[in-house]
């Protein structure tokens, strides 16, 4: 038996620092730990005492790439507990702002982050030397992302016109007509974008997922929905806490989040919607899933950069169905009033699910709250399937195996930071 260790100073290309623990018998692995050492945020604490109205902006805070998921979140949770029904048209509204933000937040995934896996280089500037059209075509939908959100919420990071019970302004119809020939050209580059990255070459790698996310009877999920998996559930969002639970772990000052009855790790992110709401994409999007010859459910980590481009092109048709029928609003805001209460909500992120449970009191105070982000419920999920891979992966290359153990990771487009609570790589051989 050999003592081997192998280390990734930084993991590149995600959002956060951590690190990779591999400990070896032979060619078998003794011991896996996914280290994350990003000290926690403890946005749940600072938003004790605060005027529930203060929730939205606070929240956007956790994540520069996914604000409106952490805002959609705590508004919908909010709204319940103070028994606000907002109109259909805020709730069109808040979709179309959704829409914007999986549109950025993909595009910078595919296109910069992921994609250089596939092709061999080190970066996304790297990239770009050789496949110019194609990075500049990420980024041109990158922008399309960002423009929705200031048009709708006043910037493209952190955006500030959310409120509880809708919006402070609601856009006027011009603002968004102009968007709407860069959005046509955009589906069309959405669908080039999931032919082409469908070509890649992917590992023969499956996992044996329990995947979960949110599923609606008469659309695609994004802020509404019950809670679905691939075992057949389907459990209403204020069960989540006696379904799921976060452990903490000695190796992780980011929370483990399993099914509560059997300790069972579990998948969020896009290659679970699309899998288990495969019926509710837009016609465009099924008919290229159909044009690729991709079967789904799909149990394939490397592959989740396919669910994206199809959720791409799904937003990007849904948008444009928004806009091209738009009128505001009005009232943009439903008003309220104060009252006692809890509740609790869940939205899809661009990276899965996220719960928000508040509790308020009489004078409209934020007495606790709960957040559990995507990447924290994943994150026992990707250990797990990095115990799985590392055979695989190892190679007398010690920066060969790094960077198959970091394309792996990055698959999952983890934000570490929004954990609020990445690589170094050692392996030891013994």
């Amino acid at each position: 038996m050999t003592e081997r260790t192998i280390k990734v100073t930084a993991l590149t290309r995600v959002e956060g620092e951590g690190g990779l623990y591999i400990k070896m018998q032979g060619d078998a692995v003794e011991d896996i730990r996914l280290e994350i050492y990003e000290p926690p945020r403890l946005f749940e604490a600072l938003l004790r005492g605060r005027a529930l109205e203060e929730v939205p902006d606070i929240t956007a805070r956790i994540c520069g790439i996914c604000p409106v998921a952490y805002q959609m979140s705590s508004v919908h949770a909010l709204e319940a507990a103070l028994d606000v029904t907002i109109t259909p048209e805020i709730r069109q509204l808040r979709r179309l702002l959704y829409c914007g933000e999986w549109i950025e937040s993909h595009a910078l995934h595919v296109y910069l982050l992921n994609a250089p896996d596939f092709l061999g280089f080190e970066s996304g500037l790297e990239m770009a030397e050789q496949f110019p059209d194609e990075v500049n075509r990420g980024l041109r939908m990158k922008k399309h992302g960002n423009q929705l959100l200031e048009v709708l919420g006043g910037r493209a990071i952190h955006p500030i016109n959310v409120a509880v019970g809708g919006f402070y302004r609601a856009p006027r119809r011009d603002n968004l007509q102009t968007l709407i020939a860069d959005f046509e050209w955009g589906l069309e580059a959405a669908i080039e974008t999931t032919r082409w990255v469908a070509g890649f070459n992917y590992p023969d790698f499956t996992c044996d997922y329990q995947l979960v996310s949110l599923s609606h009877d008469e659309e695609y999920p994004m802020n509404e929905g019950r809670i679905a998996t691939s075992i057949g559930e389907s459990i209403a969002v204020a069960d989540y806490e006696s379904e799921f639970e976060e452990r903490h772990v000695e190796h992780s000052t980011a929370l483990h989040s399993l099914r509560k009855k059997t300790g069972e790790t579990y998948l969020t992110g896009p290659l679970a919607r699309v899998s288990l709401n495969f019926d509710r994409l837009s016609s465009t999007a099924r008919a290229i899933a159909a044009e690729i010859d991709m079967a789904w459910p799909c149990f394939n980590p490397f592959q989740s950069i396919i669910a994206r481009g199809l959720e791409l092109i799904h937003v990007y048709e849904e948008a444009l169905d928004i806009m091209r029928d738009y009128s505001p609003p009005r009232p943009p805001r439903i008003e309220y009033s104060y009252q006692a209460g809890e509740s609790c909500a869940a939205t899809e992120a661009p990276r899965g699910l996220l719960y928000h449970r508040y509790v308020v009191d009489a004078d409209g105070k934020v007495g606790d709250a709960t957040i559990i982000p995507p990447t924290s419920q994943n994150q026992a999920q990707i250990e797990s399937d990095l115990r799985d891979w590392v055979p695989y992966a190892l190679s007398d290359d010690e920066a060969a195996t790094s960077r198959r153990l970091e394309n792996l990771v990055r698959c999952y487009d983890p934000c570490i930071s929004c954990s609020t609570h990445f690589l170094k790589v050692k392996i030891e051989r013994t």
